[in-house]
């Protein structure tokens, strides 16, 4: 008999939201609300207070600062956009007594991380190797999001997600599909309680509400994801604590809390580099295949000038022509990604070579440059990074870290040794 398997209970005993929307949406005053709201619930089930802490990047705690004294509570803040110090920020919360922590903007942590990256690897854009070390590093915050006995509040910006297709003249072209929270690619998907807020002129809301005196615009609460199913989907104008009494009411709020196990682990499956050599065979076999489609799809000849064009594609995807070198020594990392710019660039290439002709000279290197630097743009606004990926210039990835106000105190630099 196995010991993996237990009675199910609920042992949510703390709310975990992300709020996220363009700027003026109401994020940061949203997040106020509820987290006076789970100040007052606490009081009246304990009698006890308890205070907030506010993980401030863009001085949005200096405008609440009178709120919590309004209400009687204590607001304590950190100013800083420093990764370290937003690991480090929710034990100490704990052990200075709040029961409730405001992260406002997690989009500012995360180009941080980045940016500290790059500096320590004296790198100016980040390739596709370098997620390796970056979404683990990440990965640790979000454990301690899930497991911290405390209510955490995640404030993002929005921005766009993109999706690519292919144009009536065979070139990709990206397109927006909607929004999401701007930082690494799969933390909206941990909070139980996530929040897209919106500004909506008031002849176009759809519950009434008084809002503020002369103004002519409300904020929206669309409720994205609610686990407890309660009020999944549901709007909310001018949110208040109690819109989402029912995801309250779900919690264990007073019990024992247990987010995710982590100390358990696979590592015995794995060899010393991580990954079981099966595992790595199947996705070398993969790259070499698709190469070898990529090729045949064209239906270029066996023409010397078919093969002189086809090695000229090997060499700028792969930084070698040898088809050996590339079947059996090329790190899989290095092989995975020219495998797929090669699936993403040879169509438009291949189209030049028939259309052109063996004898005219073209830069297919250069068109291939081309690819490779609208694969990177894509892949880190994917995850948040960068905006717009039409918007990026060639030469950085990150843009320069915005005053927050006040001198951070501290950077991630340290975090990264090679």
């Amino acid at each position: 008999m196995g010991n993996l398997l237990k009675p199910a209970q609920n042992r949510q005993a703390y709310a975990k939201v992300g709020i996220f929307g363009f700027q003026g949406s109401g994020k940061t005053f949203t997040s106020a609300l509820i987290a006076i709201g789970l100040l007052r619930l606490h009081e009246k089930m304990t009698g006890r207070k308890k205070k907030c802490a506010f993980f401030d990047t863009e001085t949005g705690s200096d405008f609440l600062t009178e709120t919590f004294k309004k209400e009687g509570y204590e607001l304590l803040v950190v100013k800083s956009r420093a990764f370290v110090d937003l690991k480090a920020v929710f034990g100490e919360a704990v052990e200075s007594d709040c029961l409730v922590l405001i992260i406002d903007s997690i989009t500012h942590v995360w180009r941080e991380l980045t940016e500290s990256y790059l500096r320590k690897k004296k790198q100016d854009r980040l390739y596709f190797p370098d997620w390796n070390v970056l979404k683990p590093e990440w990965g640790e915050y979000t454990d301690i999001f899930l497991n911290s006995p405390i209510h955490t509040i995640v404030c993002g910006r929005a921005g766009w997600e993109y999706e690519t297709e292919i144009n009536d003249k065979g070139k990709k072209e990206s397109f927006k599909t909607g929004t999401k929270m701007k930082a690494e690619g799969e933390f909206g998907f941990e909070p139980s309680l996530v929040l897209e807020m919106i500004r909506r002129p008031k002849d176009e809301a759809t519950t009434k509400s008084p809002g503020k005196k002369g103004t002519i615009h409300d904020n929206v609460a669309i409720v994205l994801k609610d686990r407890a199913d309660r009020i999944d989907g549901m709007e909310f104008v001018n949110p208040t604590f109690e819109d989402f009494e029912p995801h309250w009411r779900s919690l264990n709020l007073g019990g024992e809390h247990v987010g995710v196990e982590t100390e358990r682990s696979s590592e015995n499956l794995f060899k010393k580099d991580g990954e079981s050599y099966q595992r790595k065979k199947i996705r070398r076999e993969k790259a070499i295949e698709d190469i070898k489609n990529a090729f045949t799809k064209q239906e270029l000849g066996t023409s010397k000038e078919a093969k002189a064009f086809c090695l000229t594609v090997l060499e700028a995807c792969f930084g070698t022509d040898n088809s050996v070198e590339i079947r059996d020594n090329l790190p899989l990392e290095k092989l995975e990604e020219g495998a797929r710019l090669m699936r993403e660039s040879i169509g438009e290439m291949a189209g030049v070579f028939k259309s052109k002709g063996p004898n005219e000279k073209v830069d297919y290197r250069k068109m291939i440059e081309v690819h490779r630097d609208r694969i990177r743009k894509e892949d880190l606004a994917a995850d948040g990074i960068l905006d717009d990926p039409e918007d990026i210039p060639d030469d950085h990835v990150g843009g320069s870290v915005e005053d927050a106000g006040e001198e951070a105190p501290g950077s991630s630099d340290t975090l990264f040794e090679f």
